[in-house]
C-alpha cells in the first residue's frame, strides 16, 4: 500500500487499499484548557475515539501517529468477562 496525503490536519495518514472506501477523518482541535485533542470521526459524523490533551500540536499529531501505526495490528482484550 501506498501512503497518500489526505489533507493538512485530517485523514492525512489514511492508505489507500484496493477497495477504497470512505475512511473516517482525523480531527485535531484545542479545548477549553487550551490543550490540542483529537478524535477519529467516522463518515457518520459519529466520534468514535477522542485522545488525551497534548500540550503541542507536535504531540497531537504524534498520537494520531501512532494510533494509526498501532491501530491494524492491535488486538481486543475484553476485560468485562472475568478471568480463570
Amino acid at each position: 500500500m501506498e501512503r497518500v496525503p489526505r489533507g493538512r490536519y485530517t485523514n492525512e495518514f489514511r492508505e489507500e487499499s484496493a477497495t477504497d472506501k470512505p475512511a473516517g477523518k482525523f480531527e485535531v482541535f484545542k479545548d477549553k484548557s487550551d490543550e490540542f485533542r483529537f478524535r477519529l470521526v467516522a463518515t457518520n459524523g459519529e466520534i468514535i475515539a477522542a485522545s488525551q490533551g497534548y500540550k503541542s500540536k507536535e504531540g497531537a499529531m504524534d498520537g494520531i501517529k501512532s494510533v494509526v501505526a498501532n491501530a491494524e495490528d492491535a488486538t481486543t482484550e475484553d476485560l468485562t468477562v472475568a478471568k480463570e
